[in-house]
């Protein structure tokens, strides 16, 4: 395992002599690791094994298993809150429901990328299903996030991801921030936990303003589905709770699975080399330096949807999860040949590294208000 400098950049150069290309790995300005191959045909070259092993091939078993598993816990979980009625005990189907929301989100996720079906009217509608009137997710605002964070993943200007508008996520952005960013940068790290808990609600009030955005697709599909849900979330909280239970239900469901969601999806990207417009990298080596894995098996690949192989997701991103863990070998015996670092990692210690580096690159701004 090969780890990456908490603060580090990476760079690309071509080599005159014979055309190859050097991608090095830098906590600016110190290098710390260095991988040299020709670039020209890698990624084809890689992309030619994977479709040899017919890893690309759809799993219609695996996903009628696996949207059937997380209907039907849906559907119970409501059902439960339903029968439990007026108790206290409702906010163990509160925390029980902020799981399964997560589950639908990553589901939502795989039908995004069309991992599920081939053709785009189906994953959209059964995207906005899952994520729009399942969990209140946009679907449409998010796949244009998500689509952006996949083409330029970590990158300082153009992956909404790493955008530093509440967090800071290099030592460039701290030295140029502002505002609430600048306030929470000081002690992001020890306070991005906690942040979390407001995660769904983010979620919830970034889908509504992006039914605004003048590129969205199906605005009225994206409305009414979105809208249904809160309807019925509402109604039934509201309905079945008097209002100080149906509030503190309400608060914990949704802390919850804001915890959840950037839980699975924070040990990925963060803590990675971050890219500017300087940085030059062919596909392969932008995906995979930015990109982290997260070790663990059949618990971590369920509990974090698939996204615990990163890597060979941001490499193949409509490659069906459950073919992910033989891609794996495959890919990760590539970059060993190419000399490309390929990182890999404990789920404790992932979390680690990202508020490790959180912390290194708040620096400036403690220094600053020091001085």
């Amino acid at each position: 395992m090969t780890e990456a400098a908490p603060s580090g950049g990476v760079a690309a150069r071509s080599d005159a002599k014979d055309g190859s290309a050097t991608a090095t790995i830098a906590a600016r300005p110190e290098a710390s690791e260095t991988a040299t191959a020709p670039t020209g045909s890698d990624f084809a070259e890689l992309a030619k094994r994977i479709n040899d092993a017919g890893l690309l091939e759809r799993r219609p078993g695996y996903y009628v298993a696996r949207l059937s598993i997380v209907g039907l816990l849906y559907v119970g979980g409501w059902v439960t809150f339903f029968l439990m009625g007026d108790t206290w005990w409702q906010l163990t189907v509160a925390a029980f429901l902020a799981v399964i929301f997560a589950q639908l989100a990553l589901v939502a996720h795989d039908l995004a990328h069309r991992q599920v079906f081939r053709k785009r009217r189906i994953s959209e509608i059964s995207g906005r299903i899952a994520g729009n009137l399942g969990v209140g997710m946009s679907y449409g605002w998010w796949m244009d996030k998500h689509t952006r964070h996949h083409a330029n993943p970590n990158h300082e200007e153009l992956d909404p991801d790493v955008s530093p508008e509440l967090l800071i996520w290099s030592e460039r952005q701290a030295r140029n921030s502002s505002g609430i960013a600048k306030f929470i940068g000081r002690r992001q790290a020890f306070l991005f936990f906690p942040l979390l808990t407001l995660e769904g609600f983010n979620l919830h009030v970034a889908s509504v303003r992006g039914l605004f955005r003048p590129n969205l697709r199906g605005r009225a599909w994206e409305a009414v589905t979105l809208f249904a849900h809160f309807a019925f979330y509402l109604a039934a909280v509201f309905t079945v709770l008097p209002v100080g239970k149906a509030i503190v239900f309400l608060l914990v469901n949704q802390a919850l699975f804001g915890v959840y969601l950037g839980c699975t999806f924070a040990p990925n990207h963060k803590g990675m080399p971050t890219l500017t417009k300087e940085d030059e990298l062919d596909f392969l080596r932008k995906q995979v330096l930015t990109s982290r894995n997260i070790k663990g098996g059949v618990a971590i690949d369920i509990a974090l949807g698939g996204l615990n192989y990163q890597i060979e997701h941001h490499l193949f991103p409509n490659m069906p999860s459950p073919n992910l863990p033989k891609a794996k070998k495959i890919v990760r015996d590539y970059c060993a040949e190419l000399k490309v670092p390929y990182q890999e990692t404990g789920l404790i210690e992932s979390y680690a590294i990202a508020l490790k580096h959180m912390h290194h690159v708040g620096a400036p701004i403690r220094a600053a208000a020091k001085g």
